[in-house]
């Protein structure tokens, strides 16, 4: 088998591998087990949630693995400019805290859709719901998997197809063995693991390459920079400060993953001490997921348009025997429980919200359940084709795909969630129009920029995020028309008039967070 990082592995890897997966089994029946005598869920926090419980989830989410070898692969292309996705998120961050948050608690709702049902009425509800299920489909099943199969392809050397059925054949041992509530409970040490793997990655890549000031020397100087050229052929500065708000508003304000910590605090200030956090946590971004990309660049040149091999070159290069193997199966680990949790999300929503609500109201709990593993199923082979369908993208590395298609999922939902906050003139029309026309609209133009007519063969498209920012314009002007047009508005506007007010506390920590974000953006910018 001619794959260099196989070839790497030896047979104490591979036995530690094997040692970790099957503990995981053992400690998630054991869980599974306790958990069925105790008659409890797991996942239900019953508002109980500390701010550090809250910054842990939404970073556990917002990464992993995946961000580990997306990140390294544009560290590796391009350098830091990749650290706006995380230090602008400051900006998305402070909204959610400070706009949103608050606004969400006041209404007592569990999820996003049962908050804009509680605005617009059912229908608004069940759109939303659908819109949830594509947005779990693709944003988290397809593109986790698609991330998971591309470790996989490059430890094992196997074709994508296999890669991924690999991992949906594992995440399905793991569901029927309770291992995803253990992974669940352990995540936190994983993610600290993973914390501690990169920050060694980076220190052996800098003691080989003799210090920062030899690594600055022996790269390009755009390399340092944040902010690009309006003509910079990868992340031109007009596209980033345009198009990113419309993806991070969508993701970080209103995604039920992300939320849904802040919504199981104990109160609002947790919450918000929450978010904080995990503002704190993304400053890390640079010496963790880009810092090992750059090196890679320095150490293994040879790589070339491989880039999405960097991270996974750096750690079989200058880690000791044994060490390979630990990090191989915590990020194969932690990739089996997102996808694991997407079905479990994407099977809950069709089964409570779509099936029990709209087609079968007096559906038995075996009929749910038969639904439920269904839709697992059928979740199962539409995420392994996504998957391979989103391999065969060519000119695009693992980041711009990963951002390409989040920036054409969010316009309709940034637009509906904005204006509903900000305006009380939107109307149900207005929203449930935006969430399916605008969608279908949105990820047409999605389909005919990745597949139809690739960004690679035809230079007349603009910068993907730019085309998300523009597709927002178009459906924000849409909805404000039809809003003011309508002669017979439709809305059940709850007053929140009980909107909770925030602690001096936090608005002092965000406010030194924000410092420490605008001194960043001084230094790397020196070039």
């Amino acid at each position: 088998m001619n794959n260099s990082i196989y070839d790497k592995l030896t047979a104490l890897d591979f036995i530690i591998v094997a040692v970790y997966l099957v503990t995981l089994l053992v400690i998630g029946y054991v869980v599974s087990v306790k958990q069925s005598k105790k008659n409890e869920t797991l996942f239900l926090a019953g508002n109980s949630l500390n701010w550090y419980n809250i910054g842990f989830n939404m970073w556990g989410t917002n990464v992993g693995p995946s961000s580990l070898l997306a990140f390294a692969s544009i560290g590796y292309a391009t350098g830091i400019v990749a650290g706006n996705f995380e230090w602008y998120a400051f900006v998305f961050l402070l909204l959610l805290a400070m706009v949103f948050a608050p606004r969400y608690i006041a209404s007592k709702v569990s999820t996003m859709p049962e908050y804009m049902g509680k605005r617009y009425g059912d229908s608004t509800q069940t759109i939303l719901a659908w819109y949830a299920m594509v947005k779990i489909l693709v944003s988290w099943l397809s593109l986790g998997l698609f991330s998971g199969g591309v470790l996989v392809r490059q430890i094992l050397g196997i074709p994508m197809w296999q890669s991924v059925t690999v991992l949906v054949i594992f995440s399905g041992i793991f569901t029927f063995a309770g291992g995803l509530k253990a992974i669940a409970k352990v995540n936190v040490f994983q993610m600290i693991l993973l914390i501690v793997v990169s920050l060694t990655l980076s220190y052996l890549g800098l003691q080989k390459v003799g210090g920062i000031e030899a690594l600055i020397a022996k790269t390009p100087s755009n390399f340092w920079n944040l902010v690009r050229p309006s003509d910079d052929a990868h992340y031109p500065w007009p596209a980033i400060l345009l198009g990113y708000p419309v993806a991070a508003v969508a993701f970080f304000c209103t995604d039920q993953s992300m939320v849904q910590s802040v919504l199981g605090a104990k109160n609002l200030e947790q919450g918000q001490l929450g978010v904080n956090f995990i503002g704190w946590l993304k400053v890390m971004a640079l010496p963790l997921f880009i810092l090992p990309g750059i090196l890679c660049s320095v150490l293994f040149p040879e790589l070339g348009k491989s880039s999405d091999l960097a991270y996974m070159t750096m750690v079989t290069n200058l880690f000791p025997s044994g060490m390979n193997g630990l990090v191989i199966c915590v990020m194969i680990a932690v990739l089996v429980g997102t996808i694991g949790s997407s079905l479990n999300a994407l099977s809950t929503v069709f089964t409570n919200d779509i099936y029990v609500k709209k087609i079968n109201p007096a559906a038995t709990i075996k009929e749910q359940i038969k639904i439920g593993r269904i839709t697992i199923a059928a979740g199962c082979v539409f995420a392994i084709l996504i998957a391979v369908a989103i391999d065969n993208i060519k000119g695009q590395n693992l980041f711009n795909i990963f951002q390409a298609v989040l920036g054409f999922l969010a316009p309709s939902l940034s637009v509906v969630f904005l204006l509903s906050i900000f305006w009380k003139r939107t109307t149900k029309k207005a929203v449930n129009g935006t969430l399916s026309w605008g969608s279908a609209f949105s990820l047409f133009v999605g389909v005919l920029y990745l597949w139809i007519f690739p960004a690679d063969e035809y230079a007349i498209w603009p910068h993907f995020l730019l085309i998300s920012f523009y597709i927002f314009v178009v459906l924000l002007v849409a909805a404000i028309i039809i809003s003011l047009l309508d002669k017979n508005p439709e809305t059940t506007f709850v007053s929140e008039t009980d909107v909770p007010q925030t602690s001096q506390r936090v608005k002092l920590l965000f406010g030194l967070l924000g410092v420490t974000i605008i001194v960043l953006y001084l230094i790397f910018n020196f070039n």
